[in-house]
């Protein structure tokens, strides 16, 4: 099952997806301004490109596991999302998954968008939960 990562930004969203036997995650460019005309349109872009039956959506709780202004708002995109696309769209806890992807960066050299690499995280998170679930 080919899945699609968002870590949802006001000025950057990190994306990352899958292949199509939904086992190797990838980083894809960002998207700037998700919730102006022009992010949107380039959203539609990469949904349309990539074509996942799964979108998954970041949801930043606090530490405490309390959903804050960020999760709020990742809750409210992933509602305007599920009206307009065909595919299923789920939130996925991320804490800490922007610390995990400076990490990784720093560790391979990468010069890869931590917003993107943070939704491999994301994205990855959520494929080991759904093994494990299995």
């Amino acid at each position: 099952m080919k899945a699609l990562a968002l870590d949802l930004g006001r000025a950057r969203t990190g994306v990352a997806v899958t292949d199509p036997s939904g086992t190797i995650v990838r980083p894809l460019p960002v998207i700037h301004e998700i919730d102006r005309p022009e992010g949107a349109a380039a959203l539609d872009a990469v949904l349309a490109e990539q074509a996942p039956e799964v979108i998954v959506i970041g949801k930043p709780l606090l530490m405490s596991g309390v959903a804050g202004e960020q999760a709020h708002h990742a809750s409210s995109f992933a509602g305007r999302l599920r009206a307009r696309v065909d595919a299923r769209v789920e939130l996925a806890d991320e804490r800490l998954s922007t610390a995990e992807a400076e990490r990784r960066a720093r560790e391979a050299g990468s010069d890869a968008a931590i917003d993107s690499v943070a939704a491999c995280v994301i994205l990855e998170a959520w494929l080991r939960g759904r093994a494990a679930a299995a």
